[in-house]
């Protein structure tokens, strides 16, 4: 799966949500969003099914600088699947799958305390 190359290039909070897009910095996204410390980028994930090594590919590439992921599985509930945990674990990423909603929220809070976190933020439909 190909990620779009449009994105901010600071990482910011996110001011709202609304179908299909993310409000930050001013501006809205079109689709679901990964919120890194290089900044905000378009993500091509729709679904929870999208969701895999590949589809974090720039997650993976930032490792260093991220000590926890935030994923925003949607409307629903989502369990991370077991290789993809440890693969995260082995560059030193715990992560957390919540709604979007809640990992929108979470994600701002850590944000606002400095901590090293990022966030793959699936659309809400």
């Amino acid at each position: 799966m190909a990620t779009p190359d449009a994105h901010l290039p600071s990482q910011v909070p996110i001011a709202g949500y609304a179908r299909y897009a993310f409000h930050f910095a001013g501006m809205a996204s079109d689709g679901s969003l990964l919120a890194l410390p290089s900044g905000m980028h378009a993500w091509a994930a729709r679904t929870q099914a999208d969701i895999d090594v590949a589809a974090l590919a720039r997650v993976f590439e930032q490792a260093e600088r991220i000590e926890l992921l935030l994923i925003g599985t949607g409307m629903d509930p989502w369990v991370v699947p077991d290789s993809l945990r440890w693969r995260l674990r082995d560059v030193g990423i715990s992560v957390d799958a919540m709604p979007t909603r809640a990992a929108a929220s979470t994600y701002n809070v850590l944000l606002a305390e400095d901590r090293p976190v990022a966030a793959a933020l699936l659309a809400l439909p």
